[in-house]
């Protein structure tokens, strides 16, 4: 009885432990967005009166870059929540407290499906039209 016990209490802390990671990629996005947030507006703020084409394409280099990482994170953060969900299907005596992901090749999870998934599209684009918007009043 305390083998099984021990066994599940190990099967539990696997779980917690990818559950952190989770977290962390999640964690990791979610500043992404902030940090592009605030560079594209203080890019604005921070141009003449008057921005040439220079400006604009300053702006939109950040925001590309920041895109490309959040699409990182949230390709890894998918990869862990798909062996959160392998661990959680094995028996308690598979707990070998892997963290490998490089098996989890599907397509909706790497790095570029994710660039373009609903969410983080949905974000950028905003932030670019939005981007376009300012440059054209201030024109």
């Amino acid at each position: 009885m305390f083998d099984t016990k021990y066994s599940m209490e190990n099967k539990h802390k696997h779980l917690e432990f990818i559950q952190a990671i989770i977290n962390r990629m999640a964690n990791h996005s979610f500043i992404m967005k902030g940090w592009a947030i605030t560079l594209v507006v203080a890019l604005f703020v921070l141009v003449p009166k008057h921005p040439d084409k220079k400006c604009i394409v300053i702006a939109f280099l950040p925001v590309v870059v920041f895109w490309i990482l959040d699409g990182y994170f949230l390709s890894r953060e998918r990869k862990f929540r798909y062996l959160y969900d392998e661990v959680r299907k094995k028996n308690d005596k598979e707990i070998d407290f892997s963290m490998d992901v490089s098996n989890f090749k599907e397509w909706k999870i790497n790095w570029f499906c994710s660039v373009f998934s609903k969410t983080l599209l949905f974000f950028y684009i905003s932030l670019v039209g939005a981007m376009l918007i300012v440059y054209y009043l201030i024109k």
